[in-house]
């Protein structure tokens, strides 16, 4: 194992991205897992965390496998390889979206209380995660951050596979990830603790995350 849980591989990935400390960046991150680490990120950068709400699309009886992703705004990014090897079509990936989208917009809602997205326009985002696999999810949040007007979007992370990252340096100014093994499977397979994070979790770190910015900068408001 790599790391020992997400919080762990948060410090870590912090310590990594400390020249980012002068950019003043906004910390996005993919809940549920990507929020943890992303707490670390943001207080050591002493930056402001939102989430950026994403959703893979799993092929139909192969869940695991993406064909896909959506996230806010109306995006939606699909994996012509896996669409090409599974023959799956247009109705197929619409009948999987339509379900997504209804956890998606739940997730908004659970998560932001109604309040708005950090706003981002012109700044450095951070999008943070616990792992990258096939890169769905992860394309979606750079394409949703450049949508928002983000100036420069870095996606860092603790693990990734090698064909993912190079695959996201195309969408993402910059990739950073800790690890990057040859071998790669899953990225619960890296971590020795790699508990579902729940709802109530990720809404208590967010709702955490303006002391967090105040101890930073007593000076800025948080409201």
């Amino acid at each position: 194992m790599t790391f020992a849980h997400r919080t762990e591989a948060g410090h870590r990935l912090a310590q990594r991205l400390t020249f980012l400390h002068d950019a003043e960046p906004v910390v996005l991150g993919l809940p549920r897992g990507g929020v943890v680490v992303a707490v670390e990120v943001a207080r050591a950068l002493g930056a402001p965390l939102d989430v950026l709400v994403v959703r893979k699309l799993g092929v139909p009886g192969q869940s695991e496998v993406a064909m896909g992703a959506i996230g806010e705004e109306g995006v939606r990014v699909l994996n012509d390889d896996v669409l090409a090897m599974t023959g799956l079509g247009e109705h197929d990936v619409a009948v999987v979206e339509d379900h997504e989208r209804i956890e998606l917009e739940r997730r908004v809602r659970r998560y932001r209380g109604g309040r708005p997205p950090e706003p981002i326009t012109d700044r450095t985002v951070v999008i943070v995660d616990d792992g990258i696999a096939t890169g769905a999810t992860a394309r979606a949040a750079c394409e949703i951050a450049r949508a928002r007007g983000a100036a420069r979007v870095v996606l860092a992370v603790p693990v990734a596979s090698p064909d993912s990252v190079v695959e996201l340096r195309r969408v993402a100014d910059e990739v950073i990830s800790l690890e990057t093994p040859s071998s790669f499977f899953a990225v619960g397979e890296f971590y020795a603790d790699f508990r579902q994070t729940s709802d109530e979790e990720v809404v208590a770190l967010l709702e955490g995350s303006g002391h967090i910015l105040e101890a930073a900068h007593p000076e800025r408001p948080t409201g």
